[in-house]
């Protein structure tokens, strides 16, 4: 593999890894002389910021990571099939793991605490050995994610500027908001308020840079990236107003469940309208619908919390999340045939937050229907939870095929004929076979023409 290409997105561009060698006595190969052509492209790439379209332009679906076959240029072609470094094919939506494993958390608190709940008999060191593992994950990922940050900052930045990945850097603060709604009592009684404060600035600062980007960005107002990606940036401010409400806040859970609100309507109407590229999304993609279920199911919860009760305010956007929730488990074809990839944590988090919001609801309104609806729900939820860590396992330390080369930050600004030309190549076989058959097809009748033509002039 052309080490120009690695060195382009890392930090020092290679010079400290030199350095480091040469301390260590050892002995250095000297890097090829830079083709003019392709070499210029890839410095450029590496101090652009690219614009929006380009995004819209080469890649497709809600996280853009799937490569159109068209004419653009990725900065690395060459190279494509060769298995990039670890921290390169590591992208920021790895931390959906930690919201699905997080949430379950919160969730198997609810039930061994909620009265409604008590017939289970479910002790808390479930919520113990969750809440362990939920830590653990992301304690893991961010320490991974931080290495990207120190020696491949380029790629990071690019992620930050990818008009859907984005959304994705709200995940790490969601994640420790789980972990901080669902320590266990075994642990700690209470959480130091400090600590709200804490995790609720870096998403005050987010939702300064992408909700202000949404109404007046020309590129990247809500309009052109709307996705279903986007719920994640609104979730984490209904989850900090939840943590607020449940450490005796008042003001500071209003002014995020205000936020929250305003920006879901908006992206809910956009959303139900139209795509940001007005095209289908690609079957292994599917799963990212479900976030839809997310961002009502823990604004009710929220709203109760704030309120002391699980009032109308609060039951009206469970009652949607339900809605939704059904809409989308009717559709079985909808969501079966695809391969495997990080995308199927998307069904994670938001089915454990319907489940979340299920059980408070039931302890306000106890019916024998809303306890077999919470254990029908938390049972599917934590039963989804089970076979994507068995399946991520697997694939990730057996098939080892859990990161693909990760394309989207690969993306140059400019073109090359070399570009245009390799993408040519890099066809699917059943277009290749269309086109060749068009092209018999057309010989064909050229020559059937061409015949009848010479019988005309014999005739005559």
């Amino acid at each position: 593999m052309d080490r120009r290409f690695i060195n382009s997105f890392k930090t020092w561009s290679g010079e400290l890894e030199r350095q480091l060698s040469i301390l260590s006595g050892k002995q250095i190969e000297p890097e090829p002389e830079p083709e003019p052509e392709v070499n210029n492209v890839s410095q450029n790439a590496e101090i652009e910021i690219l614009p929006v379209n380009r995004y819209f332009d080469a890649l497709e679906g809600p996280e853009l990571g799937a490569l159109r076959d068209s004419d653009e240029e990725l900065v690395l072609l060459e190279a494509e099939d060769k298995k990039w470094p670890f921290l390169l094919r590591f992208p920021i939506n790895s931390f959906g793991i930690c919201l699905g494993i997080g949430s379950q958390a919160v969730l198997w608190r609810d039930l061994s605490t909620t009265k409604s709940m008590s017939f289970l008999h479910i002790s808390l060191t479930v919520n113990l050995v969750t809440w362990c593992i939920a830590l653990a994950l992301v304690l893991i990922v961010s320490f991974i994610y931080s290495l990207k940050l120190i020696f491949y900052f380029e790629a990071v930045r690019r992620e930050f500027f990818h008009p859907i990945r984005v959304n994705f850097f709200f995940a790490p603060w969601i994640a420790a908001l789980f972990l901080a709604i669902s320590l266990p009592p075994l642990v700690a009684t209470f959480i130091h308020t400090p600590i709200w404060y804490i995790l609720m600035i870096p998403i005050l600062c987010l939702d300064l840079k992408i909700f202000g980007q949404w109404m007046s960005g020309s590129q990247r107002r809500l309009s052109m990236v709307a996705n279903p990606a986007n719920h994640i940036a609104i979730v984490s401010n209904f989850l900090g107003s939840y943590l607020g409400a449940s450490m005796g806040l008042k003001e500071g859970p209003i002014f995020f469940f205000a936020i929250g609100l305003a920006h879901y309507i908006v992206l809910f109407v956009t959303l139900f309208q139209k795509l940001p590229t007005n095209q289908t999304l690609p079957k292994d993609l599917h799963p990212v619908f479900f976030l839809f279920l997310s961002t009502p199911s823990v604004a009710s919860i929220s709203w109760a919390l704030i309120q002391g009760v699980f009032d109308y305010g609060a039951r009206i956007p469970f009652f949607l999340s339900l809605f939704l929730y059904f809409t989308l488990a009717v559709r079985i074809n909808f969501f079966r045939g695809f391969r495997f990839s990080l995308t199927w944590w998307a069904y994670t988090f938001p089915m454990s937050g319907v489940s979340i919001a299920s059980v408070a609801y039931s302890d306000e309104v106890t019916t024998l229907f809303t306890k077999i609806l919470t254990v029908a729900l938390s049972g599917i939820s934590t039963l989804v939870v089970i076979i994507m860590l068995i399946t991520t396992i697997f694939h990730a330390f057996v098939l080892r095929d859990l990161f693909p080369n990760d394309k989207a930050i690969a993306i140059s600004e400019k073109r090359s004929e070399t570009g245009k030309k390799q993408f040519h190549l890099r066809s699917r076989c059943s277009d290749t076979q269309d086109i060749e058959a068009s092209l018999k097809a057309a010989e064909s009748s050229d020559d059937e023409s061409r015949a009848s033509d010479a019988y005309i002039d014999i005739g005559n």
